[in-house]
C-alpha cells in the first residue's frame, strides 16, 4: 500500500513524480506562489498597524494615553528667557487666559554669579496691550511672584525695567502666550491624520512585503524541490509573526519602562536645572580666567608650645595649700599669685627662721640708726648719704615685713609661701585644692600661652630645597567645626638632623594671637613657590568626578548647563590648574557642585 502510494505522489520516482505533478497538479506551484503571496502581504499590513499603533502611542500629539496626558499638558509650565550682562530673568508661567488674573513667577539673578538678586525694583509693562496689568510682589531672595491681567489673546513681548544691586536694566521677554495656541492645535490635527493613514515608514515595510513576496514566488517557480522549499518559506514568515501579540502587550503594559528607555537614548551632557532649585542649592559659577598659580608644596607636622609658652609652677618646699587664687582656664599675667602654701617647721627649721629673723632685725635697726643720725646733720651731710640711708631703711622695712607674713608675724612653727606666675598664660586645668598637701617639685600648675607657637614638621630630602627658595609659608588646620590657617608663619630652623627613617624636621614660628591653634595639633604646612604666569586654574570646589574622570559643570543658559571632562593640572590645596577642556569665559560652577552632580547622574 506505501509503496502504491509512494508511487502515486511520485516519491523515489523522479519521472513519475514529475509527470503526475504536471499532470494531476498542473497549478500546483502557482497555488503554492499565490499563498506565500498572501502570507507577505498579510505579515506587510500586521507590521504596518503595529507600527502605527506604537507610532500613535508615543507622538508629539499624545492621544492615546487620555487623560493622564491631558492632565499633565495643563500643568506643564512654559518660560521666557532674558539675559543681559547685569541681570538674567526666568519668567514661568501656566497657561494664561485674557481678562483673568494669572500668577507668574520671575526669578532674578546675577548672570556672572548665579547670585540670587534680591530687593530690586522691578515693573513690567507692553506695548501690545495698554490695558494690562501686572503687580510685581517680591517672595524668596530672587524670586518675585507677579499677578497679570492680559485684555486679549495674543503672544506678548514683556518689557522688564530692573533697578537693583547691579544698576539699571531693560530686558525683554518674548513669546508670553495669553489664550489658545493654534499652531500646537494644528500640529495635534496633523498627528492625528498621520496616525490614521501612516506615513512613509507604514508604507515601506507595506511595499517591501510586496516585493519580498514576489521574489519568493520567483524562487519557489525556479526550485526543484517545491514542496520542501514551501515549507521552509512559510516556517520564517510565520516566525516574526509569533513576536507580535506579546510586544503589544508590552507596550500597553509597561509605558513608564519604554518612557524611561526612550530618555536613556537621547542623553546628552546637557542638562536642565530649574531656577528654584539653583537658588536652594545655592548653585554660584564663576568665569574661567588665566592667572597666576602659586605652586605649594604640603608637609605634616605638629604643633608645639613656644619657648616662652609653657610652664609649670612647683613650691619649693613641701607644705600645705591654704589658698587658691585662681581658677581653670584663667588669664593670669606674669607675677600674679596663685596660691600660697603654708610650711610647718621642725626645730632645726625653727632656729633657722629665728637666726633670719634677728638677722632682718638687726639691719632695720643699724639701718634706722644711720638714718636718724644723717637726718639730725643733715644741713651739713650730703645728699648722697641720706638718700643711700634712706634707701637702705626702706629696704629693711620691706624684708622685715615679708618675713613678718611668710612666718606669721615671727611667731609659731609654720612658715607661708605664694606661688606665682612666671609668665603670662592661661591656667590649665589643676587637680589640686584648698588643704591639699604637695611636695617640693610636685607640678602645682601648668600655664600656657598660645599666642605664639612652633610647629614641628617632617619633610623629605625632595623637599629641602623647596623649603630654602619658598616666598612664604601657610599654616592649616583642618578641624569638622570649619578650618583655621594664616600666613604668619617664620621659619626658625632648617634641618639640623635626620631622622631613622631619613626625615628631617624643620620648625616654624606661627603667630596666634586668637588661640586657634592648639598645643599636640596636627596641621599642614604649605610652602609657597614663585607664581606661575598665566595659567587656567579652578577652586577645588568646582571640581567633580563622574565614572573616575574629572569634571566640572559650566552653564550654558539660566537653566541649562553642561557637564565638562578636563585633565588636571598641579594642585596648591585651593586651586587646580586645569590643562584642557576649558576656555577662558566659561561659567564653571564653583559651589554646589555636588549638587548638580546627583542631579545629571539621576536624571
Amino acid at each position: 500500500m506505501k509503496q502504491i502510494l509512494k508511487k502515486a505522489m511520485g516519491i523515489g520516482n523522479t519521472e513519475h513524480g514529475d509527470m503526475f505533478l504536471s499532470k494531476v497538479y498542473p497549478n500546483f506551484h502557482q497555488k503554492y506562489t499565490w499563498l506565500l503571496i498572501l502570507v507577505f502581504i498579510t505579515q506587510s499590513f500586521l507590521l504596518t498597524a503595529a507600527y502605527a499603533q506604537h507610532d500613535h502611542d508615543h507622538g508629539d500629539g499624545g492621544h492615546s494615553h487620555g487623560e493622564e496626558t491631558a492632565k499633565t499638558e495643563e500643568v506643564k509650565l512654559q518660560k521666557s528667557e532674558a539675559v543681559s550682562g547685569k541681570y538674567e530673568a526666568v519668567l514661568k508661567y501656566e497657561h494664561l487666559h485674557a481678562g483673568e488674573a494669572e500668577k507668574m513667577t520671575l526669578y532674578l539673578a546675577d548672570p556672572t554669579t548665579n547670585q540670587a538678586i534680591a530687593g530690586a525694583s522691578l515693573k513690567l509693562t507692553t506695548s501690545l496691550d495698554s490695558k494690562a496689568k501686572f503687580d510685581i510682589i517680591p517672595k524668596e531672595s530672587g524670586v518675585y511672584e507677579i499677578s497679570a491681567t492680559f485684555s486679549r489673546d495674543r503672544t506678548f513681548t514683556l518689557t522688564l525695567a530692573i533697578n537693583g544691586t547691579n544698576g539699571t536694566e531693560i530686558l525683554l521677554l518674548k513669546g508670553i502666550r495669553v489664550g489658545h495656541d493654534e499652531d500646537a492645535h494644528v500640529h495635534n490635527e496633523a498627528n492625528g491624520w498621520q496616525v490614521a493613514l501612516g506615513n512613509w515608514q507604514t508604507w515601506g515595510i507595506f511595499g517591501g512585503g510586496l516585493l519580498v513576496g514576489l521574489g519568493v514566488m520567483f524562487l519557489v517557480m525556479k526550485s526543484r524541490n517545491r514542496t520542501l522549499f514551501v515549507i521552509l518559506i512559510l516556517g520564517f514568515c510565520l516566525f516574526p509573526l509569533a513576536n507580535y501579540q506579546p510586544v503589544s502587550a508590552q507596550h500597553d503594559h509597561d509605558h513608564e519602562g519604554e518612557n524611561t528607555h526612550q530618555a536613556n537614548a537621547t542623553l546628552t551632557d546637557v542638562f536642565e536645572v530649574p531656577k528654584e532649585t539653583q537658588f536652594l542649592f545655592e548653585v554660584l559659577t564663576q568665569p574661567v580666567s588665566a592667572g597666576g598659580f602659586v605652586p605649594t608644596t604640603q608637609l605634616n607636622g605638629t604643633v608645639i608650645p613656644s619657648s616662652t609658652g609653657l610652664a609649670v609652677v612647683q613650691p619649693p618646699q613641701p607644705g600645705r595649700i591654704i589658698s587658691l587664687n585662681v581658677r581653670v582656664g584663667q588669664k593670669v599675667t606674669k607675677g600674679q599669685t596663685l596660691a600660697i602654701i603654708e610650711q610647718t617647721l621642725d626645730a632645726t627649721a625653727l632656729v633657722g627662721l629665728q637666726v633670719e629673723r634677728n638677722t632682718l632685725e638687726a639691719e632695720l635697726s643699724v639701718a634706722q640708726r644711720e638714718y636718724d643720725r644723717l637726718k639730725k646733720i643733715e644741713d651739713i651731710a650730703t645728699k648722697r648719704e641720706v638718700s643711700e640711708a634712706t634707701a637702705r631703711l626702706q629696704k629693711a622695712q620691706e624684708n622685715l615685713k615679708v618675713f613678718n607674713d611668710i612666718a606669721q608675724g615671727g611667731k609659731g612653727t609654720h612658715r607661708r609661701f605664694p606661688l606665682v606666675a612666671p609668665i603670662s598664660g592661661l591656667v590649665s586645668p589643676f587637680s589640686v585644692a584648698i588643704g591639699s598637701t604637695v611636695g617640693m617639685g610636685d607640678t602645682v600648675f601648668q600655664l600656657t600661652n598660645l599666642a605664639k607657637v612652633y610647629v614641628e614638621a617632617q619633610l623629605f630630602e625632595r623637599d629641602a630645597e623647596s623649603l630654602l627658595s619658598a616666598t612664604g609659608y601657610e599654616v592649616i588646620c583642618q578641624r569638622e567645626a570649619g578650618q583655621h590657617r594664616t600666613t604668619r608663619v617664620r621659619l626658625l630652623s632648617a634641618a639640623q638632623s635626620v631622622n631613622a627613617n631619613q626625615s628631617q624636621k624643620a620648625l616654624f614660628e606661627v603667630e596666634n594671637p586668637e588661640g586657634d591653634f592648639k598645643i599636640g595639633e596636627f596641621v599642614s604646612i604649605r610652602i609657597q613657590e614663585k607664581a606661575n604666569g598665566n595659567t587656567l586654574a579652578l577652586p577645588n570646589s568646582a571640581l567633580s568626578q563622574v565614572n573616575g574622570k574629572p569634571c566640572v559643570f559650566i552653564k550654558e543658559s539660566p537653566e541649562n548647563y553642561r557637564i565638562q571632562y578636563v585633565a588636571t593640572g598641579p594642585n596648591n590645596g585651593d586651586f587646580t590648574t586645569i590643562l584642557k577642556g576649558i576656555n577662558n569665559g566659561d561659567k564653571v560652577v564653583v559651589a554646589s557642585a555636588y549638587q548638580l552632580k546627583m542631579i545629571f547622574i539621576n536624571r
